[in-house]
């Protein structure tokens, strides 16, 4: 199975100090609608950076990029969701209700504090072991914005109200097209088997992101390589550029929409030259990939979810006696003092 091939680069339980054991994930992630990504309020524009072409090509071009937050939040938030049905989110000792984000109040317990990390206001802290960076897009992204006229009627159908007034619903919105790609690497830690099936299921089952999710940001996740080592593996900015160069050379033209199997098969010529590179060891064949896939999918189903999850979750058991013991010696030690 493609999990024992990755056994020397997982931990065998959970740890609190790392050990250097690292697996490499390349992610393809494609628009199925068109999608927001960007950094402020409604009228800014889309988040990109001027970078060089290629590795080869030094001309620079605007690429669209998916920061970190816009990937991890969406994933994390999606775990949660069945943490939160099977109750397996804990009790913020700080503000006395359930684990939840952005509220400065984080368990520290469930399965989400000790993969993705938190902090605490001070009181205590968990570094990520689920690391990401930006995610770049292939093609210029002059090829992939385009600008979306929104106005809001009023119920008579028109853009006046009944008093002959003009609605002043009415802005111009720029937009990435469906069908856009994007690369990016995700580095996992120091992660048990359990913990590499939960991240990465998180990955593959969420389907929205960046603004208005809700009506727009349809995403396709598709993970093309699995690699481990005890180095990262290179950048999503290098692994595009490689790209850029490599299809640069064959007769397909860059422009959009870009054939997706063509951009996989240039992402695959790359990747395989990546096991030469310091600090990776192996990489996972398309058949162990596919194995890999199927095991993760299997672990989430619904006939098995509970008890995967319920599994992991145990499984940090040992380490939650131990911050319970250290917090009640700590409030001991106030007490005495004062």
């Amino acid at each position: 199975m493609s999990i024992e091939r990755l056994t020397p680069f997982l931990a065998q339980e959970y740890e609190n100090f790392p050990k250097g054991r690292t697996i490499g994930v390349v992610v393809l992630r494609t628009t199925k609608s068109e999608t927001i990504f960007r950094t402020e309020g409604t009228g800014e524009p889309m988040c990109s950076e001027y970078v060089q072409a290629g590795l080869e090509d030094t001309n620079s071009i605007p690429r669209l990029l998916m920061t970190k937050r816009k990937q991890i939040a969406p994933e994390r938030r999606r775990g949660r969701e069945f943490l939160r049905n099977h109750e397996l989110l804990k009790t913020a000792p700080k503000a006395g209700t359930i684990c939840s984000l952005n509220t400065n109040a984080p368990c520290e317990l469930c399965i989400d504090c000790f993969l993705y990390g938190f902090a605490a206001g001070g009181e205590g802290a968990q570094k990520s072991r689920v690391w990401t960076e930006d995610a770049f897009t292939v093609l210029p992204a002059t090829d992939l914005v385009g600008d979306r006229t929104i106005n809001a009627i009023f119920e008579n159908g028109t853009m006046r109200d009944e008093q002959g007034k003009a609605s002043t619903a009415l802005n111009t919105s720029e937009y990435i097209k469906p069908g856009t790609h994007f690369l990016d690497i995700v580095t996992l830690k120091d992660v048990t088997a359990d913990e590499l099936r939960y991240a990465l299921g998180n990955l593959l089952l969420t389907t929205r992101y960046g603004a208005v999710s809700s009506r727009v940001g349809r995403m396709d996740n598709q993970i093309l390589g699995v690699f481990g080592g005890m180095a990262e593996l290179p950048s999503s900015l290098e692994l595009v550029q490689g790209v850029y160069d490599h299809l640069s050379q064959g007769k397909t033209p860059l422009e959009h929409p870009l054939d997706g199997k063509i951009l996989t098969q240039a992402t695959q010529t790359i990747l395989d030259t990546w096991t030469q590179k310091r600090g990776i060891s192996m990489k996972l064949s398309s058949e162990e990939l596919n194995d890999l896939i199927e095991d993760i999918d299997r672990h989430w189903s619904l006939e098995e979810q509970a008890n995967f999850l319920k599994r992991l979750d145990e499984s940090y058991e040992p380490y939650r006696q131990v911050k319970v013991k250290a917090k009640a010696d700590s409030n001991k030690g106030r007490k005495a003092k004062s």
